[in-house]
């Protein structure tokens, strides 16, 4: 049996999915599973014993009618699609494949053969996105597979001790998001930095390229910047998973760093602002959510925003450093 798994959305998500690919194997043993992922998907899937075979897709450089000949040609039994674009349904459609899941509001729901609900009622994604597997016959509650799943080899886990730090001797700060209004201020972080200082621990900044001006700019108000390893832009995905598994917790804005540590099982504390958890995306273990609550605004939108729609950004100005530091202490201090 042919499987194809279409998720091209953002690199959490992706994560997010690897306990439905887990799933679908268990439900199925001798299918044959095919991924298609947005090119990151290389990184994060690589050494998953569950995945058989991946198709990378760019939808802004590739074409779409190439992948569906693609698709047609490998003649596909069933198409799981956690994803909910449009072009997930409509290519999947017409790629023949004769069995096609999907959820209930995704684009052109019309084209599956078969649909789930989706809501954002505080039903997790992870949860959500096994939903799909219930209209088998073969689902069964005790086959799946609940936890992201990151699979490093001896090389790329030992690669946190190449910047000299020590098991579970240090602790993550990842103040960078695709979404403005979803990063918590220089001030806080800053703030938080100085205070890990003042507490004994070792503060180490991770992020991609595009995240160093924000690094930088926190590291201008940090009173000590000597104490601080900053190492955003300066590693591969791959090597930010290997921080993130050795680091004693992680302090994250609601972005794709806090599923890292989930699949690790390391301590996060999960920095909310135009987003709430009903959406679902919050640690499904070992975490603790920071927010401020009975703001009228929010949520403002699934992902956040550029810039606040109402002026004032209080969801994340009102959060202090000291939510953020009894949070981690609140976690960290379970594991003593």
């Amino acid at each position: 049996m042919k499987i194809i798994l279409w998720q091209t959305a953002f690199l959490g998500d992706l994560i997010l999915t690897t306990p439905l690919i887990h799933s679908v194997k268990k439900l199925f043993p001798e299918s044959h599973l095919t991924l298609i992922t947005k090119p990151f998907g290389k990184e994060v899937l690589k050494n998953n014993p569950h995945v058989d075979n991946l198709i990378i897709f760019n939808s802004k450089k590739d074409s779409t009618l190439a992948l569906i000949k693609k698709l047609r040609k490998e003649k596909f039994d069933i198409a799981i699609s956690p994803h909910r674009s449009h072009r997930a349904s409509y290519s999947l459609f017409l790629s023949g494949i004769p069995e096609r899941i999907g959820f209930d509001r995704a684009g052109f729901s019309f084209l599956y053969t078969k649909t789930v609900p989706h809501r954002f009622d505080g039903t997790h994604e992870i949860d959500r996105n096994l939903s799909l597997l219930s209209v088998f016959p073969q689902f069964s509650q005790e086959k799946l597979e609940r936890y992201p799943q990151l699979f490093l080899d001896q090389e790329e886990d030992e690669k946190f001790l190449s910047y000299g730090l020590k098991e579970k001797d240090y602790i993550l700060i990842a103040p960078g998001s695709k979404w403005k209004t979803k990063m918590w201020t220089t001030e806080g972080f800053s703030s938080v930095i100085d205070i890990l200082v003042e507490m004994g621990e070792n503060p180490v900044l991770i992020g991609g390229p595009e995240d160093s001006q924000t690094g930088e700019e926190i590291l201008n108000r940090v009173k000590n910047r000597g104490k601080v390893l900053n190492l955003i832009g300066k590693t591969s995905l791959r090597e930010s998973f290997s921080l993130i598994k050795h680091g004693k917790a992680l302090i994250s804005n609601d972005s794709a760093p806090v599923h890292m540590a989930v699949a690790f099982n390391t301590p996060v504390v999960d920095i909310y602002g135009p987003t709430v958890k009903d959406f679902g995306f919050y640690p499904y273990r070992n975490g603790v959510v920071v927010e401020v609550e009975g703001l009228k605004c929010r949520p403002c939108g699934l992902h956040g925003h550029n810039r606040c729609p109402e002026g004032h950004f209080g969801c994340m100005k009102k959060i202090t450093p000291q939510m953020v530091i009894s949070a981690l202490k609140q976690l960290t201090d379970k594991r003593v």
